[in-house]
């Protein structure tokens, strides 16, 4: 297969599943999985920042990782302008441009904010933010937030951690065919498989984190991931064969059996 880049603003990368950095019993079963996953883009939220206690400080250790983007991400943001602050601070501590928008005021389904989360898009993106907006399965934000230079849509494929998989897929068909932008798949998945169907539908990536920090041996489900990413990725390349009402032969017979049928009839 020829090269395949997968590009987000002026940055270029080769590995389309990302990874996030939660929910992983310790800093060395993270680690582990992050080099077994070949993830160019790890998420860390702002608040494990926390240079003045090493224990609960991821920044450190994913600092150190050798062809690893971090993408600081506003998790804990209730609106808005606590997401902006936090996208500029976490630029400030790590220098790096994109940013993970993540706004879910309500904690007992963490659902994504779609207003706060396109008034927080369109300022970033101003900025100079490489913008990386986590949001409902809706088109018409997706378009919103094309429209105000986000880097790429990340649409949720079911409710974070619930891994649910792809009960979103009808409307990620929609916004996978009308977007100019990167589609990538962020929260739900639990399974290998439906990372490469989100790949077979289209997403650019997919951004896993539940599924492989919840795993009884985190480092192989990502490694598990990371091949399914591939293979569904290569597939949708490929192009998969087209879905019919009805059966169709894969190697018709009906001439050869009307010629046997000729031969078999007696002399008259």
């Amino acid at each position: 297969m020829s090269a395949d880049p997968f590009q987000l603003g002026d940055l270029t990368f080769t590995s389309r599943l990302l990874l996030g950095t939660g929910k992983f019993s310790d800093s060395a079963t993270m680690l582990r999985a992050i080099a077994a996953s070949g993830a160019q883009i790890v998420t860390v939220a702002l608040r494990r920042f926390n240079r003045a206690q090493p224990e609960d400080d991821l920044f450190g250790p994913l600092s150190r990782l050798p062809g690893v983007t971090l993408m600081p991400n506003t998790s804990g943001a209730r609106d808005a302008a606590e997401a902006i602050r936090a996208a500029r601070i976490a630029r400030e501590l790590c220098g790096s441009r994109l940013i993970k928008v993540e706004i879910h005021p309500n904690p007992q389904h963490l659902l994504p904010d779609a207003i706060e989360t396109l008034e927080a898009a369109k300022v970033l993106a101003a900025e100079g933010f490489l913008v990386m907006p986590y949001m409902p399965a809706d088109p018409v934000l997706a378009k919103r937030l094309e429209d105000v230079g986000v880097a790429s849509v990340m649409p949720l494929g079911a409710p974070i951690g619930s891994g649910q998989g792809l009960g979103t897929s009808e409307m990620l068909r929609i916004i996978i065919e009308n977007s100019r932008v990167p589609v990538i798949v962020d929260a739900g998945l639990r399974a290998p498989s439906e990372a490469a169907h989100a790949m077979e539908m289209g997403c650019a990536a997919v951004l896993i984190n539940s599924a492989v920090a919840a795993a009884e041996r985190p480092a192989d489900m990502a490694a598990a991931f990371a091949q399914a990413v591939q293979a569904g990725r290569a597939a949708y390349r490929a192009g998969l064969m087209p879905r019919r009402a009805t059966a169709s032969a894969t190697s018709p017979l009906t001439s050869f059996l009307k010629e046997e049928t000729r031969n078999l009839r007696p002399e008259t």
